[in-house]
């Protein structure tokens, strides 16, 4: 990962979930509610995080039936 903001926002989610450790989300959710400015960020990039932090085994990923996906901390 070489993008400052992949970087940012992976590090902001981390902070989020350190303060909120049974907080879940979708994406869109985060993007809205869990970062600091929220608006600033394009979802590709909030999942671009998400994805980063799934892959480094520090969020977990979960479908649900309707097809969206909640991103939590790793228990």
């Amino acid at each position: 990962m070489n993008d400052d903001t992949t970087r940012a926002l992976a590090a902001e989610v981390l902070a989020h979930l350190e303060r909120h450790p049974d907080a879940a989300d979708t994406a869109e959710g985060i993007q809205r509610w869990w970062l600091s400015d929220g608006g600033a960020y394009a979802l590709a990039d909030v999942e671009r995080a998400l994805e980063h932090l799934v892959r480094m085994g520090s969020v977990s990923r979960r479908r649900l039936p309707d097809g969206r996906v909640l991103y939590a901390a790793v228990p």
